[in-house]
């Protein structure tokens, strides 16, 4: 089940936010409390990183396609050179969702979903052996063993897929879109989001149960190799190679394509309809959504193609 993991970190800006954390008695407590929204530093990097980047254009429109990473670590010069440039002549700037910078804001939208109202507690949706090593995966990471006994199983599963990330050096603040927020609010750019909170959110809290205890599953089972792969991930990444990407993530989409119709391909399609009607107003916008959705067979692009627009690849 490592390819659930592999399709949830290239394609969901949400979840990084599952950091925030429930202890017994309802209060949030926060793994890592984010830094303050600033300009990014260019002289902190390190290592030169040369993402994908696209654009599709008519006479008065263009539109900049940057695949991005949710969760980096310090030290990867990536906004810079083309990707500057693009960003710099855009208008606007489009992501996934714009995340609330109060923390207690997103615990608010996402609590609701998060919190079981059928009267079922996660360990009773759990076999004796699961229930053992999830308990002890939340223990080895710092969380009382019963934090998220009254809550469907999605939300766990999203909080120790990130959690481990943390202790390795990625971090939600050189996460590419907190970067380019960043930079937006600087330049004073108008900041747009495809999607909102709670429809993102949706779209774990709508899994069948079934697939909720098994993502759950997976990522105890694996949460020791989260690190290598997403490493693996961000070197394709950095590279500019999205059919590399792509393979990664290919046994993921052949073997949950229900998972992969929700999280990639029909949100691609919605997106396509958004581009192709932005392209009716003259302008230029910067679109940076996850990588993923930039990647394979019935990528935003294959979507824009169906539609009549093309997007090409910016050599740089």
């Amino acid at each position: 089940m490592k390819k659930w993991l592999k399709t949830l970190a290239a394609t969901c800006a949400v979840i990084p936010f599952a950091q925030c954390a429930i202890i017994p008695g309802g209060s949030v407590a926060h793994a890592a409390e984010p830094a303050p929204i600033s300009a990014p530093a260019p002289a902190a990097a390190t290592v030169d990183a040369d993402p994908a980047l696209w654009v599709v254009k008519d006479d008065d429109t263009t539109i900049y396609l940057f695949g991005s990473v949710h969760v980096l670590k310090p030290g990867l010069s990536w906004f810079d050179e083309a990707v500057k440039d693009a960003f710099d002549k855009s208008d606007q700037l489009m992501l996934e969702l714009v995340m609330p910078e109060d923390q207690s804001a997103v615990a608010k939208t996402m609590m609701p979903l998060a919190m079981d109202t059928t009267g079922k507690t996660l360990p009773s949706r759990l076999s004796a052996e699961e229930l053992k090593a999830y308990q002890a995966a939340m223990t080895n990471l710092g969380l009382p063993a019963n934090a998220f006994d009254n809550f469907e199983p999605w939300f766990p599963a999203m909080t120790l897929s990130v959690l481990p990330l943390t202790k390795l050096g990625y971090d939600p603040e050189q996460g590419a879109e907190k970067q380019l927020t960043a930079a937006a609010k600087a330049a004073g750019k108008p900041i747009a989001g495809f999607e909102t909170l709670e429809e993102q959110l949706g779209f774990f809290d709508t899994l069948p149960e079934k697939s909720q205890v098994a993502f759950l599953n997976a990522v105890v089972r694996d949460i020791d190799t989260l690190g290598p792969m997403l490493d693996k991930m961000v070197g394709q990444w950095a590279k500019g190679d999205p059919e590399a990407l792509a393979q990664s993530m290919n046994e993921s989409m052949e073997a949950t394509p229900d998972l992969a119709k929700t999280l990639l391909w029909d949100r691609n399609a919605r997106w396509a309809d958004a581009i192709k009607a932005r392209m009716e107003q003259p302008g230029t916008v910067f679109v940076a959504v996850g990588a993923g959705h930039l990647a394979g067979d019935k990528s935003v692009q294959d979507y824009l193609k169906a539609r009549g627009l093309t997007a090409t690849r910016v050599d740089y």
